[in-house]
């Protein structure tokens, strides 16, 4: 075995993976070490209303860990969803704990406090059980954003496995930053919704590496969607968001080029079904700028 053969087996015995942990552990991992404090924790017993009507075992955090404490010394708040608990899905509960973190986020800047925030984003989007509610609640949760974005960076993450679609990825494209690791997706419609609505012949949601070539973190950050792609690591996602917060502010939100990226859809050829390098070369004709 070669010295860099080694050197690659040593990193990968050592490197923690952060997909593979829970909401609340990947909150705790991204903190700095002894400062995680859970807001509304599953001892509040601040459950979802609306499940039991209709025989579904709520859980007590409704899938939603709120922690607070400091990133490089920095006050900083996290909102991690529990992918796991009805597929990251927001319903009122969950909705208004990432709101209300993100609103008390803005107060303190104003107050003088520099809060940062980080939105662990593992969602399918809206609880289809909790309809306009849960709509009400993401709704909530891009105002949020937008207004605590003018005072301190808002940083998504996008991990896996479940990924961050519907409203909620609407989201996550209003973050003044977004990290994407190899096994992220990001979209709008999931691709069970478009296999439904359109075909398969459109889109088969049993191809994998057809959607990830698409939706996949590593495609997400070529087409300029994705600002930092990360190996599926806690240390170097929290090394990413010390640099991320470092920078400050982005000069331009990419919300705010919205002119620039419909001239692509536009320009963008219906008529035969793009690939990976098509929606590359799409997204980066003209002057991204």
């Amino acid at each position: 075995m070669t010295d860099a053969s080694a050197n690659n087996v040593t990193r990968l015995l050592q490197s923690r993976s952060f997909v593979e942990l829970g909401a609340r552990e990947r909150a705790r991992a991204l903190l700095d070490a002894g400062s995680f404090r859970e807001l509304l924790d599953p001892f509040d017993r601040v459950t979802s209303p609306w499940l039991p009507k209709q025989g579904i075992v709520t859980q007590a955090d409704d899938g939603v860990v709120v922690a607070k404490g400091t990133i490089d010394g920095q006050p900083a708040v996290i909102a991690a969803i529990e992918g796991a608990f009805q597929g990251g899905s927001m319903g009122e509960v969950g909705g208004a704990k990432i709101a209300g973190s993100l609103e008390l986020a803005a107060e303190d800047n104003r107050n003088g406090i520099p809060t940062r925030a980080v939105l662990l984003l593992e969602t399918g989007g809206v609880r289809l059980q909790e309809a306009n509610l849960g709509l009400a609640a993401i709704a909530e949760i891009q105002a949020a954003i937008v207004e605590l974005r003018e005072h301190q960076p808002v940083i998504g993450v996008v991990a896996g496995s479940v990924g961050c679609f519907g409203g909620m990825g609407i989201a996550a494209g209003l973050c003044s930053y977004l990290v994407a690791t190899r096994e992220a997706r990001i979209g709008l419609n999931g691709p069970q919704v478009i296999e439904q609505e359109a075909g398969i012949e459109e889109y088969d949601s049993r191809d994998r590496p057809f959607i990830w070539s698409l939706t996949g973190g590593e495609q997400r950050h070529a087409s300029g969607l994705v600002d930092s792609y990360v190996a599926d690591d806690s240390d170097a996602i929290r090394a990413e968001l010390h640099k991320l917060f470092a920078q400050g502010k982005p000069a331009q939100p990419r919300s705010r080029r919205h002119a620039w990226f419909l001239q692509r859809l536009t320009d963008a050829d219906t008529r035969e079904q793009l690939d990976a390098a098509g929606v590359r070369a799409l997204y980066y004709q003209g002057d991204a700028q």
